[in-house]
């Protein structure tokens, strides 16, 4: 005769069999399928700025064989220089610097820039350095220059300024040196500009005559 305490164990038994089988039942039920990954949306490629202001300026110098820096790492000012593209460059090649701040140094030697050209660079007030050598200015182009308070340097070598010309740079009170070497300019000129400017340094080359001829020495009279 099977003991009752063995019955209540088997039936204790049967019950954890049972109890195991339906938890893992309801386990596998509640197990949700992998989720698809979600397709990430197309990246567009990012737009280049558009140039506008300055940088359209720059941009158009650039492409036309001209040269846009900052003066130092410390200064913001521009040094713009030409001079590198040669007789290419025309009064409408420069004409984009009218674009641009702060211009402290522009180089226009070599190019053929005109009297018309320097029209582009009237606004500069703050320009210190002009190189105008070698090209096809003349006096009426130095008329543009009168507003340009802070130039203190001036090349007008292998130009055709004359003494006319000199007169519209009496208005420039921080003008330090003035280089009119094969120009048509005269030691007379020369000296008109200095006395207004007595700062100034006028470099007329070698090849100037003295702006008098010499006095030849009197003879004493014979006795």
């Amino acid at each position: 005769m099977i003991r009752r305490e063995t019955l209540l164990a088997v039936g204790a038994a049967l019950s954890g069999l049972l109890a195991s089988a339906a938890s893992a039942q309801t386990r596998a039920g509640a197990k949700k399928p992998a989720a698809k990954p979600t397709a990430k949306p197309a990246t567009k490629p990012a737009a280049k700025p558009v140039a506008t202001g300055m940088d359209a300026a720059v941009a158009q110098i650039e492409k036309s064989g001209g040269r846009v820096a900052q003066v130092a790492q410390n200064d913001d000012r521009l040094e713009v220089a030409f001079n590198l593209a040669g007789a290419g460059v025309t009064d409408a090649t420069i004409a984009p610097v009218k674009g641009l701040k702060k211009v402290a140094y522009l180089n226009l030697a070599r190019t053929g820039v005109t009297d018309g050209g320097l029209a582009s660079i009237a606004g500069m007030t703050e320009l210190t350095s002009l190189h105008l050598e070698l090209t096809k200015v003349s006096d009426r182009g130095l008329a543009h220059l009168k507003n340009l308070k802070n130039l203190t340097y001036l090349n007008l070598y292998g130009t055709q300024v004359t003494d006319a010309g000199l007169d519209a740079l009496v208005g420039l009170p921080n003008l330090k040196s003035v280089y009119v070497w094969q120009t048509k300019v005269t030691p007379a000129g020369v000296e008109k500009l200095k006395k207004a400017l007595p700062k100034v340094e006028v470099v007329l080359g070698f090849d100037a005559a003295p702006a008098t001829p010499p006095v030849a020495p009197t003879t004493p009279a014979a006795k």
